[in-house]
């Protein structure tokens, strides 16, 4: 694993400890940097940095493609949706929304959650149902509430249709294909490896935590070091251990999950609020994933690294504050009710958190000059699959009927919006006439 590869070059005799992963050890002199701090913190590890996570073959001509077809919405059904929409690099990581918004503003049942620090994540998604960051990729595309494609070759057809994409692919991975026929190149493989390439390289390390565990006694404040003692003493450490306070950082994209039941103690009175104000046990959690009554409400474990910048919180999304998140984990997975003092202190510690972000710059998209990787009658090119879905819905008003009927609500909107028009007409004619 590239991990390990990296990690031997930092050091020729690592140390292991358990399921530690080897770390760079000097000893005495580590030792007495320890002893200098004020608070003993959480973890003996700063960020491991993207050397940690790092694989041979992420080429600069592999990431600048990846990071390509992460900015790029064409390859979505409308041309609106790319991986950034919802995982906004440029801000926190994610989209500042309780859900995404995909494709005909189409939304999913949990909130985005930062693509940040997420190469350091042993399964990828609230469920874990993607070992790794390509196998990740994958899904979004041909989702019906994200970029809505009606299946992958659509999505690499729109790719393969453009020569500069094509003449990327082939730089990237053209020793490893025989010719240079557009279909053998441009693959889902590559593709979602490319991407993942990029995301690997989305890293925050050196934060004001990372220089105090370094050794720097001054780099945290006062506050801040209250609330990493309040942290510890209430047990948060307990889910959110580690450099990247996630469970697991030391075995990338291992497919072993680090999750956890969110709630834990439903039956503490202030989660109960919580579970009923902010709908936490509306989703199954992994269960879904797994159809295992014991992954009922189970979720991996979510970085806390850079936490102040990725509102609202819990995977419903519906928790707005950095502050009432706090709240909610302390009754609902500790049973404990920290003081407003500890709240905030706590806060204040994981602002410590955020890393230095790198540069992004929005990256040019290959296209020729008066042509669109989206067709004028992109809409006719789907409509099959869009005939497909409107039968399925049908289907299920139809077991629904006595409910209602589903099947029958954008019929039922256009007629309304008929009505309204006429009354307006009808208005606008009799002022006239007055």
């Amino acid at each position: 694993m590239a991990a390990a590869d990296a990690t031997e070059e930092q050091s020729a005799e690592p140390v292991i400890e358990g399921d530690v992963a080897p770390q760079v050890q000097e000893d005495d002199e580590e030792d007495d940097e320890a002893e200098d701090l004020p608070v003993e913190p959480p973890t003996e590890e700063s960020h491991p940095g993207y050397e940690y996570i790092e694989r041979e073959d992420d080429t600069e001509e592999k990431i600048e493609l990846g990071e390509q077809l992460y900015f790029d919405p064409r390859i979505s059904e409308t041309g609106t949706i790319s991986c950034n929409t919802c995982h906004n690099v440029m801000e926190g990581g994610d989209d500042s929304r309780p859900v995404a918004m995909g494709v005909h503003g189409e939304t999913g049942p949990v909130a985005s959650p930062t693509v940040w620090n997420s190469g350091f994540h042993h399964t990828q998604f609230w469920d874990g149902r993607a070992d790794t960051l390509a196998e990740q990729a994958e899904g979004p595309i041909v989702a019906d509430v994200e970029m809505g494609m009606p299946d992958h070759e659509a999505a690499l057809d729109r790719v393969r249709a453009v020569d500069g994409y094509v003449e990327q692919y082939e730089d990237v991975y053209g020793d490893e294909v025989d010719g240079d026929d557009p279909e053998d190149l441009v693959t889902l493989e590559n593709t979602v490896d490319a991407i993942a390439a990029y995301e690997r390289t989305l890293v925050t390390p050196n934060s004001s935590y990372d220089q105090y565990v370094e050794g720097d006694a001054d780099a945290m404040t006062d506050q801040q070091l209250d609330g990493m003692e309040s942290f510890q003493e209430l047990g948060c450490q307990s889910c959110h251990s580690g450099p990247m306070f996630s469970g697991q950082w030391d075995e990338p994209e291992s497919g072993e999950g680090v999750y956890q039941p969110h709630p834990t103690f439903d039956d503490n009175p202030q989660c109960e609020e919580y579970i009923e104000e902010y709908d936490l046990m509306e989703n199954p959690g992994r269960a879904g994933v797994t159809d295992d009554e014991a992954d009922e409400f189970m979720y991996k474990v979510p970085t806390l690294r850079n936490v102040e910048h990725t509102a609202p919180y819990m995977h419903t999304g519906q928790v707005p504050t950095l502050e009432e998140s706090i709240r909610v984990m302390a009754a609902c997975n500790l049973d404990e009710d920290p003081s407003d003092e500890e709240v905030e202190d706590i806060a204040a510690f994981l602002t410590s958190l955020t890393g230095e972000y790198p540069d992004q710059e929005m990256p040019r998209l290959p296209n020729p000059s008066g042509e669109s990787m989206i067709p004028m009658d992109a809409d006719a090119e789907f409509e099959d699959i869009e005939e497909e879905r409107d039968e399925d819905a049908d289907e299920v008003g139809d077991d629904d009927a006595d409910d209602g009927i589903p099947g029958m609500t954008i019929g039922a909107a256009v007629i309304a919006l008929a009505i309204a028009t006429a009354a307006a007409l009808v208005g606008y004619t009799r002022r006239l006439n007055e």
